[in-house]
């Protein structure tokens, strides 16, 4: 199945939502015509037809009828009761993909207590940009070419991975957490730019574009990180001495902990409320 010529359903209209919509209608992967749209905040979805011409629907019921693939983007601590709530419309016809961080396909089939066609992915927020990249998991109980569709869907917002769902946790922990960590990077770079005499304005340029442009460097070269580093540091020189610096405050360690932490953090999102 391609997306083509089928409708798309979004149960959820958050930042992610909307990024996927944008990507989807600007890539014309899907025709806004074809997008439904469903939430409990009514002025959202007026925002969303506004700026994109998409559908609206009235509830998430009449959402499930209309779309053949729906996407499912609420938060992973409502993902069961609004699962029960679609779970009369749902049929084998329809393909379902879920954003939500933790939640198994095998909780989400349980709380629908039937045999549907049930994906998981993690996607991160720089699709916003069609920048993002995201893991698709694989699953049982699929038609052949459902991850293809879910493949088409997820590479109008960027790269996309296929690995095993025990995997996600791990890929929610780094990408889809990720650009939190790196907004800090660039946010503190540029305060350091700041303390040695630059204005804010070309301090956060600066930051950004060196941070956007070394990413770029490394996945059309392929290069290894270190190589890149290596390439960047001369003996004795600016960059080594900066590098120094930030091996003393534990870098790279602390880097490691908060993909680790938000690793269980989404492995307990899963687990639901205690």
């Amino acid at each position: 199945m391609t997306i083509k010529g089928h409708t798309v359903g979004f149960v959820g209209a958050g930042n992610m939502g909307e990024a996927l919509i944008k990507g989807l209608v600007e890539a014309n992967v899907v025709p806004a015509k074809s997008i439904h749209c469903g939430d409990v905040r009514r002025d959202r979805l007026m925002e969303l037809e506004k700026i994109f011409g998409i559908q609206v629907a009235a509830d998430n019921n009449e959402l499930i009828r209309r779309a053949d693939v729906i996407i499912l983007a609420v938060k992973p601590q409502i993902m069961e009761p609004v699962l029960r709530e679609i779970a009369p419309a749902v049929t084998r016809q329809k393909l379902l993909i879920s954003i939500a961080a933790g939640v198994s396909t095998a909780k989400m089939r349980a709380a629908l207590n039937k045999d549907a066609r049930l994906i998981r992915v993690m996607p991160n927020t720089p699709a916003l940009v069609l920048q993002g990249v995201t893991a698709i998991a694989k699953a049982q109980h699929l038609e052949p070419d459902d991850l293809d569709t879910a493949t088409e869907i997820f590479k109008a917002v960027g790269r996309v991975v296929v690995l095993e769902e025990d995997l996600l946790d791990a890929v929610t922990g780094l990408s889809g957490s990720g650009p939190a960590y790196v907004a800090i990077v660039i946010e503190s770079l540029a305060d350091g730019g700041v303390r040695m005499g630059l204005d804010r304005t070309t301090a956060m340029t600066l930051a950004a574009q060196t941070v956007l442009g070394a990413a770029k460097l490394l996945l059309d070269t392929g290069l290894h990180p270190g190589a890149l580093k290596d390439m960047v540091s001369s003996p004795g020189g600016t960059t080594i001495a900066g590098i120094a610096a930030l091996e003393e405050g534990g870098i790279r360690t602390t880097f490691i902990k908060a993909v680790e932490r938000a690793t269980l953090r989404s492995r307990e999102l899963g687990q639901g409320p205690k």
